[in-house]
């Protein structure tokens, strides 16, 4: 739905677009960052054009901003949403395309709003087990419920307070944050989380990793749990991503977080470093080969990424799994399964690509060796996740 801002603008909200992605409606993205920016990180949208805010300036003074809308084919009736880092620049774009006879509104809050948008689905029962997702990065969270009592695994600082409300509206308090390992990506709401009464938990290997305040934390052992109402979240280890990296069992539903992904390899290199990537990399092959390899197909994979650019995981698995869920079957047809320990550490390796933005910031402010404020942690994590190889 359209709506206006103070000035009477025509806007669109984050969320509204995000329906109407989902809803399949025509509509065109313009993009005016710069298209390294665009190409980095930008949202998902069958029909996305980049023409730079400079070009609209230029044009602008020149009396020329239709005829650049011919040229990229803006005019062509299609409904166009403007978007830029913070929603000013798209302003403009949007205004200047608006008086050139397009039909143009701008997203509210540009990607800084998109990457506010955070979605919920629920994907089990008996546990209820409800799937958060954040579609600008791809981050999935998951909380537990059962009977008066739940936990959250992989809760994102910027939505603690999401986690807690809705545990309330199951009828239930919110009693443990847990994560899967120490983030890089994103920054952990374990500690907003303690601040709200939550009992944080890490994996016992985040010790080794330097957490700087450890006697704020529960830590969990491979085969340890913790209780929500009558079911466990059993610790498994699965490193590999991360030496401490590590899947909660709930039944028959592996909240795997890093560790295992639906359809692309976790990356090794986020805590080791290039030179210690090959090593983490054959770490990676035995958890996906071995301590994964007697578990049965049907076992459910709830990963704590998907990749936003692409719905492929969900569409393979919608018809078996809800949300952005695979079984452990159909992840097992990934390639690298077939590989030899050295056929995979130099596939992987060779594909980890461009690490997450302020990944060694992030890592120190979830160890607590950096403190940052609400709003400078938002911003440390704008972009893309960049958590798998390939």
């Amino acid at each position: 739905m359209t709506e206006t801002d103070a000035a009477d603008e025509p806007v669109l909200s984050a969320t509204a677009l995000r329906q109407r992605l989902d809803a399949d409606e025509s509509l065109r993205v313009l993009d005016v960052r710069n298209r390294d920016e665009v190409e980095a990180w930008s949202i998902p949208a069958d029909d996305l054009v980049t023409v730079p805010y400079m070009k609209f300036v230029a044009a602008g003074a020149t009396d020329a901003v239709a005829d650049l809308a011919a040229e990229n084919g803006l005019d062509d009736g299609t409904e166009l949403v403007v978007v830029c880092a913070e929603g000013r620049a798209s302003a403009e774009v949007a205004d200047s395309l608006r008086e050139a006879g397009v039909d143009a509104v701008n997203l509210d809050d540009g990607m800084e709003g998109w990457a506010r948008v955070y979605e919920s689905t629920v994907v089990g029962e008996s546990p209820r087990i409800v799937q958060y997702e954040r579609p600008s990065s791809g981050c999935l969270a998951y909380l537990v419920v059962d009977g008066d009592e739940a936990a959250v695994v992989d809760p994102l600082r910027t939505f603690a307070d999401r986690y807690v409300a809705d545990a309330e509206a199951e009828g239930a308090t919110l009693r443990y944050a847990i994560d899967t390992h120490v983030h890089a990506d994103h920054v952990s709401g374990l500690r907003a989380l303690a601040e709200r009464g939550v009992e944080p938990i890490l994996p016992s290997g985040a010790r080794e990793r330097g957490v700087a305040d450890p006697e704020r934390f529960g830590f969990l052992d491979s085969g340890d749990a913790v209780g929500v109402g009558t079911v466990a979240l059993e610790a498994v280890a699965t490193p590999g991503h991360t030496s401490e990296m590590t899947t909660y069992r709930v039944g028959q539903t592996f909240l795997t977080g890093d560790g295992v992904f639906a359809d692309r390899v976790p990356r090794p290199d986020l805590e080791a470093g290039d030179e210690g990537a090959a090593e983490h990399a054959r770490d990676l092959h035995r958890t996906l080969t071995e301590r994964l390899g007697t578990l049965p197909d049907l076992v459910r994979i709830a990963p704590g990424h998907y990749d936003p650019t692409t719905a492929d995981d969900h569409e393979r698995a919608e018809e078996e799994t809800p949300g952005h869920l695979s079984t452990l079957g159909q992840v097992r047809t990934l390639p690298v399964f077939g590989m030899d320990a050295d056929e995979f550490v130099e596939y992987v390796t060779d594909r980890m690509g461009d690490r997450p933005a302020n990944y060694e910031r992030i890592v120190a402010v979830n160890l607590g060796q950096e403190h940052v404020d609400d709003e400078e942690a938002f911003e440390l994590e704008l972009g893309p996740n960049n958590c798998a190889a390939g």
